[in-house]
C-alpha cells in the first residue's frame, strides 16, 4: 500500500530483549531499509532510557510513567562506541536512499542535524527508509521521542499522494488532491458496534466534514445526514462539528461497510478498497436456541459488515446459514464472538472446503429443447462450444468465466441473447461432479434455432443452462481444491517434525530457513487446505507448544484423480439421501 512508516522496538526491559536482532529482521523479513535513531542505555532491567543518534544526546526517562525526561548532552562512557558505530551506519543506510546525505558521505562531510532530519523526512515518506525507535511503551520510556519522529518524519496529507478509481473511466486511478477546499472524498475503514449504535471510522481524503451535511455512499447510493462527529481519544469521545482533510473521525447514525467510499453525491469516485481473496471455508450454523434467533441475525449483520473476508448466506435446498472465511481459526472466531458478545450459543456442522470444478478439453453442444403443454410450449436451439480458460486469461479479463456471442443473422433473435447469458451464469452455479461452482470456461455460441410462436426468454435460459451442463461432463471435468500458503515457526530441534507433518499432509515444501543464530527454523510451504484440520493441535504437540503457523489462500489447483473419484462418490451418496 506503499504506506510511509517508523518503526517502535517495544519491551526493551523484558528478559532477552535485543533490539539489533529485530532490526535485522525488518531488513531481511520485510525487506526495509532500517536503521537506529537512537540506542538503548541499558537493556532488561537496566534500561533506563535512550540516546538520540542524530543530536547526540541522551535521554533517561525518572517517575512512575516515565514522565520526567532528562535531556544530557554526555553520553554514558559504556556506549561511546556502540554510539558511534551506529550513527555511522544510520548515515550509511541514508545515504543508500537520500542523494544529498550520499554526496557528504562520499566527501567525508559530517552531516548537521538539520540535514540528517530533512533526510530522513524524504526518504521515510518516499517510502525508502524506515527510522527505527526504541523503549519501553509501559513504562512510558522512548514514547515521547517516537511521537516526536512521528511529527518530524511522516507526512502530512498533501505530502503523500493517494488515489480514487474512477468508476465511470474503467476504474481509472485519479489523485486525489488533499485539499479541504476540494469535493469531499472519505473511506470507511472500520465498523464497530456500540450501544449507541455502528460507530463508524473514516479517513477523510479531501474536502470537509460537516455536522448536518448529507454526504453519500458511493457503493450504494444511500445518502445519509451526519447527525453527530466525534474526534476518538482512546475509548473518550468529543463532539466536532466540522473535520477536513487527512483527519480521522468516527460518525454515529451512518449505515455502511466496512471500506465503502463515502462522497459529496457529485463523484463517481471510489477510494481502492482493501484486495478482498475469495473465501476458501464454509461451515453450517445455527444458535442452539430458537429464542437466541434474533441476537444471531444481529451478530451475522455486524459481523460481515466489518469484515469484508466473511460472507454469510442461506443454503437454498437445506436453509442453512452457511458462514465463509479464510480457514478454520477464522470461523471459530467469530463463533466464539457469537457467544461472549451476543449470547448466543452456536451449533455448528462439520467445516466444509470451498471446492470448484472446471474443464480440461474443448467440446461442442447442440441442444434442443422442445416442451409442449397446452397452449404455447416451450422451444428453443443452441448450438457452440466451451473450451478451458488459463488463469492468465481470468486475469486478463477480470472475471473467472466468460460469455462469446459469434451468432450472425436472426436464427437466434438478438433479443434472447441476454436469455443465453443468464443460461450460462445458472449452468456455472453448480458443478456435475461434485456440485461446486465452475471457473476457468469459455462458452462460444455460435448459431441456434427459434419458433416464432414456442420460444421465449425462459425456453432459452433453460435451454443453454441444460446445454453447457451436458458439455461440461464430456469436456473431461475435474475438481481443483485450495490451496494455502503455509508459514510455520518453531525451534530448530522440531525441524524434522514440522517437514515430517507438512510431507504428511501432502505439502510441497518451499523453503526452509534457519535464523542466523540457529536458534529459529521457519518452513514455508504449499499445502491442500483440506489437509489442515486439526494442524494447530499437531503442532502444539510435536513442538512443546512452542511452534506457530500462518496460512493464506495461494490459488486453486486440481486434486489428484483419486481424490476427485472419492469426492464424487461422497456428492452422489449425499445427493442420493436428500432426495
Amino acid at each position: 500500500y506503499n504506506v510511509p512508516r517508523v518503526a517502535f522496538i517495544n519491551k526493551l526491559d523484558r528478559t532477552g530483549s535485543n533490539p539489533w536482532k529485530v532490526i535485522e529482521d525488518l531488513r531481511n523479513q520485510l525487506k526495509l531499509n532500517a536503521a537506529a535513531v537512537q540506542v538503548p542505555i541499558g537493556l532488561e532491567g537496566d534500561h533506563v532510557g535512550v540516546v538520540d543518534l542524530i543530536e547526540m544526546k541522551a535521554l533517561t526517562f525518572e517517575g512512575e510513567k516515565g514522565e520526567n525526561i532528562i535531556v544530557s548532552d554526555e553520553i554514558p562512557s559504556d556506549l561511546v562506541d556502540m554510539v558511534e558505530e551506529k550513527r555511522t551506519e544510520l548515515i550509511e543506510n541514508l545515504a543508500n536512499a537520500d542523494d544529498e546525505i550520499a554526496e557528504m558521505f562520499l566527501m567525508e562531510e559530517t552531516p548537521s542535524v538539520e540535514d540528517m532530519k530533512a533526510a530522513i523526512r524524504r526518504q521515510t515518506i518516499a517510502c525508502k527508509f524506515a527510522p527505527v525507535f526504541m523503549g519501553s511503551a509501559f513504562k512510558n520510556k522512548g514514547v515521547q521521542a517516537l511521537l516526536d519522529g512521528v511529527v518530524d518524519y511522516l507526512p502530512e496529507p498533501v505530502e503523500k499522494p493517494n488515489f480514487a478509481l474512477d468508476r465511470s473511466q474503467k476504474e481509472e486511478p485519479v489523485q486525489v488532491t488533499g485539499k479541504s477546499d476540494d469535493p469531499l472524498l472519505a473511506l470507511a475503514f472500520k465498523v464497530e458496534e456500540t450501544p449507541f449504535g455502528q460507530l463508524t471510522y473514516m479517513r477523510i481524503y479531501q474536502g470537509m466534514l460537516k455536522k448536518g451535511n448529507q454526504i453519500t455512499n458511493v457503493n450504494d447510493g444511500k445518502k445519509i445526514k451526519l447527525a453527530r462527529i466525534v474526534r476518538m481519544h482512546s475509548d473518550d469521545m468529543e463532539d466536532i462539528t466540522e473535520a477536513g482533510a487527512g483527519e480521522v473521525v468516527a460518525m454515529f447514525g451512518v449505515d455502511c461497510r466496512s471500506m465503502d467510499t463515502f462522497s459529496e453525491g457529485n463523484m463517481n469516485l471510489a477510494m481502492s478498497s482493501m484486495y478482498v481473496p475469495q473465501a476458501v471455508m464454509s461451515l453450517a450454523i445455527k444458535p442452539a436456541n430458537s429464542k437466541m434467533q434474533n441476537n444471531f441475525g444481529k451478530a451475522l449483520n455486524k459481523f460481515s459488515k466489518e469484515d469484508p473476508t466473511l460472507r454469510v448466506k442461506v443454503d437454498d435446498e437445506t436453509k442453512e446459514t452457511i458462514i465463509s472465511g479464510m480457514g478454520e481459526l477464522h470461523l471459530e472466531v467469530y463463533i466464539e464472538r457469537m457467544k461472549r458478545e451476543y449470547n448466543v450459543d452456536v451449533i455448528s456442522g462439520q467445516p466444509n472446503v470451498n471446492y470448484k470444478e472446471t474443464i480440461s478439453q474443448k467440446t461442442e453442444f447442440d441442444w434442443l429443447h422442445k416442451k409442449q403443454t397446452g397452449g404455447s410450449g416451450q422451444y428453443a436451439k443452441v448450438i457452440g462450444y466451451i473450451e478451458p480458460l488459463t488463469p492468465e486469461e481470468q486475469e486478463e479479463l477480470g472475471t473467472t468465466n466468460d460469455f462469446v456471442n459469434e451468432c450472425i443473422g436472426t436464427n437466434i433473435p438478438p433479443e434472447y441473447y441476454s436469455s443465453c447469458q443468464k443460461g450460462v451464469t445458472d449452468a456455472m452455479t453448480e458443478g456435475s461432479l461434485v456440485g461446486s461452482e465452475v471457473e476457468g470456461v469459455r462458452v462460444v455460441l455460435q448459431d441456434g434455432a427459434h419458433h416464432a410462436v414456442d420460444s421465449s426468454d425462459q425456453a432459452f435460459r433453460t435451454c443453454t443452462a441444460n446445454a453447457i451442463r451436458d458439455a461440461m461432463k464430456r469436456a473431461r471435468p475435474s475438481v481443483l481444491e485450495p490451496i494455502m500458503a503455509v508459514e510455520v515457526d518453531s525451534p530448530t530441534e522440531f525441524q524434522g517434525t514440522v517437514v515430517a507433518g507438512i510431507n504428511r499432509r501432502m505439502g510441497l515444501i518451499n523453503s526452509s530457513d534457519v535464523s542466523e543464530d540457529g536458534s529459529n527454523v521457519k518452513v514455508l510451504a504449499d499445502v491442500p487446505l483440506a489437509n489442515m484440520f486439526g494442524y494447530s493441535t499437531e503442532l502444539r504437540s510435536g513442538t512443546q507448544g512452542k511452534g506457530e503457523f500462518t496460512m493464506e489462500y495461494s490459488r486453486h489447483v486440481a486434486v489428484p484423480k483419486n481424490i476427485q473419484e472419492e469426492l464424487t462418490k461422497k456428492f452422489q451418496q449425499e445427493r442420493e439421501a436428500a432426495a
